[in-house]
């Protein structure tokens, strides 16, 4: 028990030194496990030897480790993977939170009067001026954000949506069963793919509490398709939310060189604002580049009556979410691209992506540079890819060498055979940790 333990513990004096050596409490129960097992095995009539005793509990301490959240190399092309945890943070948002919640924080009170305030100030007036809006509030997510807003504004009331717009998002999030968890009656109009002004005024009447726009972010519709513009429809009186879903700001993207053209037909919420939305809703780790949450930005009585609702305090944002949106909407009123790392890592050159395959390549004697294409991810710009460039390593068995990447922290992906590790989403702090990684699994 003793050895077993010791092995586990390393020379960490108990606390986690790397994901194979655990903390006290832990190691004791794996030990136990482990000794237990191979008592059973021996009684049996195996033999058991004290090395596949200490094996064993390697091998069940590395498979703790693996399963514990930790950083990990996206060498996916996904810029927003959700499974990897989304839009990573730049170190201004990082810094801002480690200031912020290392200590006590106003998130709460108004240092000029000496009073109770409200988290709503911070983040979410910068993130109104960023997008021009009169206010904006924070919440957990963006599920979250459409759901509050329909309970604060329609409970009991109409809600006309268009039928090609009744869209479900991951996780089977679907907008008919959130709207009728919120209270609101759902109104249907159009058809599947085309739904026009004189739809939605058809079905309004006296219990027409909004009128709302979903943008299919994680799908495309192509063809004999026809929706109506923000534009028409702000002008039929019931007031119009659009559920931008990504985030993207500002449709010119200003904090940019050059808008990137698989942005396409995205919306912005300053452009929806622009043309008479009420409220504009979206995520903030998406195209925002921030950490999860969502954000309800727009008029401000609006902004406020749904702040006032009881559900907004059990969907609020932490003080760590809101210390890094703060952060994120400094980048965004700057025009500082370079501080988001989401925008960083999409507008880098193929060039720039290239030369640093070749390093990569450079030391891996079986990996070749290939050209690729990335997506943005978290059901953002489907069908649209990101011209990139990565390398690209032949192997006979894909899931082995995906596991042997794994076990390095490093996740990728296989097409036609081969391994490919897109640079996109790579740090190039990590490219050396990419080539070591990949020469040790092509020995």
């Amino acid at each position: 028990m003793t050895k077993v333990l010791s092995e586990l513990l390393g020379s960490s004096g108990g606390q986690p030194r790397t994901p194979g050596h655990l903390p006290h409490g832990l190691a004791v129960e794996v030990a136990r496990s482990v000794i237990d097992d191979a008592r059973a095995r021996v009684e049996g009539g195996e033999s058991v030897t004290e090395e596949a005793v200490l094996g064993d509990a390697r091998r069940r301490a590395a498979d703790i480790g693996r399963s514990l959240l930790q950083p990990v190399v996206n060498a996916t092309g996904v810029i927003v993977h959700t499974n990897l945890g989304r839009a990573p943070l730049g170190p201004a948002a990082l810094a801002a939170v480690g200031e912020v919640a290392s200590g006590y924080s106003n998130l709460e009170f108004r240092l000029d009067r000496g009073t109770r305030g409200s988290r709503h100030e911070h983040a979410g007036s910068l993130l109104a001026r960023a997008c021009g809006a009169e206010a904006a509030m924070v919440v957990n997510n963006n599920a979250a954000a459409v759901m509050l807003v329909l309970a604060a504004l329609a409970r009991g009331r109409e809600v006309i949506v268009s039928r090609g717009e009744l869209v479900e998002i991951g996780g089977g999030f679907r907008v008919p069963d959130v709207m009728a968890e919120s209270g609101a009656r759902l109104v249907e109009v159009g058809t599947t793919n085309r739904t026009r002004r004189a739809d939605y005024e058809r079905a309004m009447s006296a219990e027409t509490a909004m009128i709302l726009r979903v943008h299919a972010s994680n799908y495309r519709m192509v063809g004999f398709v026809e929706s109506a513009p923000v534009e028409s429809l702000a002008g039929l009186g019931p007031p119009v939310v659009v559920d931008i879903g990504s985030g993207l700001l500002d449709e010119s993207t200003p904090w940019l060189a050059e808008r990137p053209a698989w942005l396409q037909d995205e919306p912005g919420a300053r452009q929806c604002l622009e043309a008479g939305a009420a409220l504009v809703t979206f995520s903030g780790d998406k195209l925002l580049g921030g950490p999860q949450a969502g954000v309800i930005a727009g008029r401000a009585d609006l902004v406020a009556t749904v702040a006032r609702h009881p559900l907004a305090r059990a969907v609020r944002a932490d003080k760590m979410a809101l210390a890094a949106l703060q952060s994120v909407a400094f980048a965004y009123l700057a025009n500082d691209g370079d501080a988001i790392p989401l925008w960083r890592m999409a507008a880098t050159p193929v060039s720039a992506l290239r030369e640093r395959a070749e390093a990569v390549a450079a030391a891996v004697p079986s990996a070749k540079v290939v050209d690729t294409e990335a997506v943005a991810g978290g059901g953002s710009l489907p069908g649209l890819t990101i011209p990139s460039c990565g390398v690209s390593i032949e192997v006979s068995d894909a899931d082995a060498a995906l596991g042997a990447l794994r076990s390095a922290g490093i996740v990728a992906r296989v097409d036609a055979g081969a391994m490919i590790c897109d640079l996109r989403t790579v740090d190039p702090s990590d490219d050396t940790r990419l080539a070591a990684a990949l020469a040790t699994i092509t020995r």
